[in-house]
């Protein structure tokens, strides 16, 4: 079994291959031991799966193991990973989760599966879940079954909620079009919708593991074909489109699709004296306006991460790219697609131009991620090299106006800027450019490429 499905903010593997019956008995049994030295007096942990065809099977591995430990599981049954999130903050008839697990593949192909972890309403992630990886490695033993739940309804306490929470909007007059992917979303999605009487049609809302009609990951361009063609009718004001398990939103209108960084902008201007968390690759242009009426912090990526920072600065909100919308204003602190769809629309509900206060943002050139392929063992080490590089850049280098190093290297040049950073989940380095024009961030591209390239070669030496 290969320690690679433990990462830094999941546990994800290929089910059966990666993921088989001793490994998840295991995770379930180490978690809970981890669980019950944190919080002494745990008694119930709640577990949700999403849409994949072996998620109910590792439902029953992951309860044998926690079980085993003296927990009990409070089982929602399928849930979008939101759902699984709203449990930490709620109670069951008198029924209180001390940690949860959700069961999610999130947007991987159908064949992946794995597990996102909360102890005491925190993240279980980075050095922890490496910890318990080598634990549950070196453990030989045999977990009997024992898949004993006891049966909660998260969903439609989660729904009344959402329901309570938004009820004033007053949308009659538009109407939106929601592409679920056949992930989850739509297991909550519709009775909120029809509830608010919110004029709607929703793509691919039936949950199917194999995922027939496009690959539920909005923040690649090629699965937001359909709802881009629905938008293009002229029928929709909007469109909301979900990743597989729901905590990850893209937000279009007929003219652009914002992204999260974008979106960040937005809902800060309707929150009094805001402090928002970044990522490093959010758009400059996030950070400076927002500074203007409140304050931006940049952070690493990584949902886990943006969680931990958001309860450390009381701040009122955090964003991803890639669209992790994480509200701690009126809310929990973390990301959920559904919630955010319904603050999106309040802001509609007040008559926010999201076109026209698009167009009024300074106007940029930022390419995607573009991804480079190396090795495990060299990532890490090839941004520590370049982080030296760059400390005595060649004469001709571009000038540097600063290098902020809080996850890898965001390189700060004369009209824009360049990230090089390590996944946390993958053998790759992950890169972005951003500039006043698509010239310079071709150029800034080049010389940061050219200069990976020449300490990727070093380590192979």
């Amino acid at each position: 079994m290969s320690a690679s499905i433990f990462r830094e903010y999941d546990i994800r593997g290929i089910f059966q291959e990666e993921l088989n019956e001793d490994i998840v008995k295991k995770i379930g049994f180490y978690f809970a031991k981890e669980l019950i030295k944190k919080v002494p007096d745990a008694t119930f942990v709640s577990v949700g799966y999403d849409a994949r065809l072996h998620s109910p099977k590792l439902k029953d591995w992951l309860s044998s193991g926690i079980n085993h430990a003296g927990l009990e599981v409070l089982d929602m049954g399928l849930v979008p990973t939101p759902v699984n999130y709203f449990s930490n903050f709620v109670d069951f008839n008198g029924l209180e989760c001390d940690g949860s697990i959700m069961i999610t593949g999130s947007h991987n192909p159908p064949e992946y599966n794995g597990f996102k972890i909360t102890i005491n309403k925190d993240p279980f992630f980075g050095e922890q879940i490496y910890s318990m990886g080598k634990d549950i490695l070196a453990d030989d033993s045999i977990i009997a079954d024992n898949n004993t739940t006891i049966e909660i309804d998260a969903k439609n306490k989660y729904i009344n909620y959402m329901v309570n929470h938004f009820v004033s909007l007053k949308l009659e007059n538009k109407k939106f079009v929601f592409d679920c992917g056949n992930g989850v979303a739509g297991v909550v999605l519709r009775e909120i919708l029809n509830r608010l009487n919110i004029k709607h049609k929703i793509l691919f809302e039936q949950p199917d593991g194999n995922f027939p009609n496009h690959h539920p990951d909005p923040s690649d361009e090629h699965t937001l074909v359909d709802i881009k063609k629905e938008l293009s009718s002229g029928e929709f004001d909007f469109g909301f489109a979900y990743d597989g398990d729901a905590d990850r939103l893209a937000l279009l209108s007929p003219k652009y699709n914002f992204k999260g960084d974008i979106l960040a902008i937005f809902f800060s201007r309707f929150i009094e004296n805001p402090t928002v968390i970044g990522e490093v690759k959010c758009s400059q242009v996030m950070y400076d306006i927002i500074n203007s009426y409140g304050k931006a912090i940049m952070y690493k990526t990584g949902h886990s991460n943006l969680k931990v920072k958001i309860k450390e600065e009381k701040a009122d909100f955090a964003a991803e790219v890639s669209g992790h919308l994480f509200f701690n204003d009126r809310y929990f602190g973390y990301d959920d697609a559904i919630y955010a769809t319904f603050r999106a629309l309040e802001l509609i509900d007040n008559d926010f131009d999201y076109d026209k206060e698009y167009e009024a943002l300074p106007q940029v050139y930022s390419t995607p991620e573009i991804n480079i392929t190396v090795t495990e063992d060299t990532k890490f080490k090839i941004i520590d090299d370049l982080k030296l590089a760059l400390q005595n850049p060649p004469s001709d280098f571009e000038t540097i106006k600063d290098i902020i190093d809080v996850d890898g290297v965001r390189v700060i040049f004369e009209n824009g800027w360049g990230l090089v950073r390590a996944s946390n989940t993958t053998p790759k380095l992950v890169t972005r450019f951003e500039a006043n024009t698509k010239e310079n961030a071709k150029r800034y591209e080049d010389i940061l490429v050219k200069m990976l390239k020449t300490k990727g070669e070093n380590q192979d030496d």
